[in-house]
């Protein structure tokens, strides 16, 4: 009889309907909150976003989400928007060994202003970069997601430092081997101070065999066309693409070849010959190629406008180090070096070429918001810059959706990775960042930040508060230093 009413329970319990269902289990809930859907340049109000380990697991409408869902920690984000978390795709660290650790106090600089995701465009510090990149990945060091070039290929003797030197095929296979085998890099970035020219277009054409994506600088010698023919994936700065926008490109890169003329004469004629039916033509091209343009139009503007403006109290230089203030100075004695007409000249020039930005969007060109902040380029501060960057974007004739895209959605975009990073939903990596304001009405709201979330660990105002001040504190114990070394 006994195992008569045993069966008999077991029977019922396999029919019987719970009267309810027990809540899943995530670790934050964000309640309240206004999503800003950046593909399709809208808000949707009252929803909750369940986040839990590194993934957002579900989205809904708050109510149905409360219901359904329990966790350790609630963020209650009435009136506040929630965007994907901001990419800056072109960044440096470097100025030699005893630099390492103030570039290393810039990394919280990212987090506090929403950038969950920087792409360093190299330095002298690749290795240190990739060390730096490893133990974020691992969570031994506090920072945005970091991914690098390693070492910039060049030719041989160049200016810059740090970079691999090649001078035949052979050594750019050798570089190309050890770039993606040894140091597992996320992209190349090839430049072209001492580049020969043949070589340039030869490491684009082997890294697009080797399925690496590429970034770079064109030399004076070849056109934009033959970069993007080789394979180039993204065009860093927007003087490049405004040179594809001249007539007779081809006939300025040949005579530049040639020795026939100087850069500044071919930068002469490459701007006087500039018109637009040509240069939607291209960049209509650089779509069909898959390219993408980085414009990092705020550090030229910068460095167009150095004698304009005191930048002796700009509130950034509390964050950098008195090491890199130094670095400032080159450029700053190369502006200085000036006479009115060249000054003038620069001015011109960075206004002719902000001028194709719209231009670009108006084509479909992916343009990627980075700032090109680090060593050497002047007044430009990590993390801050990004948000300049972005509202020079909108005042050059860009929607704020189409900005807030540009550095959110177009750097995920250019690694293939749409399906992890770039909108809020599940499955959808948890790095976000809470506004109090909406971006898609004044841009400028991307500075309003509440909170940001990165890697699923909420940091809030106050958290984001303390990374500001400690690294204030680190430059003002360094500058101190520095100030008793005299």
């Amino acid at each position: 009889m006994k195992h008569l009413f045993a069966a008999l329970a077991v029977a019922f319990s396999l029919f019987a309907v719970p009267a309810y269902a027990a809540p899943a289990q995530g670790d934050v809930i964000i309640r309240h909150v206004t999503i800003v859907d950046v593909e399709a340049a809208r808000t949707v109000a009252g929803q909750a976003v369940v986040l839990r380990g590194a993934d957002i697991v579900a989205v809904g409408a708050d109510a149905a989400i409360a219901k359904d869902w329990r966790a350790r920690r609630t963020v209650e984000a009435r009136g506040r928007y929630l965007i994907p978390g901001l990419w800056d795709m072109h960044v440096h660290f470097g100025g030699g060994p005893e630099l390492i650790d103030e570039n290393k106090a810039l990394l919280p600089l990212y987090v506090a202003n929403g950038i969950t995701t920087i792409r360093d465009c190299s330095g002298d510090l690749a290795d240190q970069v990739l060390a730096w990149r490893s133990a974020i990945a691992k969570g031994s060091l506090f920072g945005p997601r970091l991914l690098t070039s390693g070492a910039k290929i060049e030719g041989i003797a160049p200016v810059w430092k740090g970079t691999i030197e090649v001078g035949s095929e052979a050594d750019v296979d050798a570089a190309l081997a050890r770039l993606q085998q040894r140091d597992k890099v996320d992209f190349v970035k090839i430049t072209d101070n001492t580049l020969k020219p043949e070589l340039f277009l030869y490491a684009l054409r082997r890294a697009r065999a080797l399925g690496i994506r590429t970034s770079g600088h064109i030399p004076m010698a070849l056109t934009v066309d033959q970069a993007v023919d080789a394979g180039i994936s993204s065009i860093e700065h927007l003087d490049y693409a405004y040179n594809a926008g001249a007539k007779d490109e081809a006939a300025i890169a040949a005579d530049f070849a040639a020795g026939r003329i100087d850069r500044a004469e071919a930068n002469r004629r490459l701007d006087a010959g500039f018109d637009r039916d040509t240069a939607m033509a291209a960049y209509r091209r650089f779509v069909a190629k898959g390219v993408s343009v980085t414009p990092t139009l705020n550090g030229s503007r910068i460095l167009a406008y150095l004698d304009q403006g005191d930048h002796s109290k700009d509130e950034g230089l509390a964050y950098i180090g008195p090491k890199l203030r130094k670095t400032y100075d080159w450029r700053i004695e190369r502006a200085a070096k000036a006479d009115a007409a060249g000054i003038a000249a620069r001015h011109k020039q960075i206004e002719d070429i902000a001028t194709i930005l719209p231009m670009l969007v108006e084509a479909g060109v992916p343009i990627m918001a980075g700032t090109d902040a680090g060593f050497l380029n002047s007044f430009n501060y990590p993390g801050f810059g990004l948000h300049d960057e972005i509202e020079l974007f909108v005042q050059k004739g860009l929607t704020p959706a189409q900005a807030l895209a540009s550095a959110t959605r177009a750097g995920p975009a250019w690694f293939g990775w749409l399906d992890r990073y770039g909108a809020i939903r599940p499955g959808m990596a948890a790095d976000l960042v809470l506004l109090t304001r909406n971006p898609l009405t004044d841009i400028a709201a991307t500075r309003a930040i509440d909170a940001v979330v990165l890697r699923g660990e909420v940091q809030d105002r106050a958290a984001l508060d303390r990374m500001l001040a400690d690294t204030r504190a680190k430059v003002a114990a360094w500058n101190a230093e520095a100030a008793r070394a005299q």
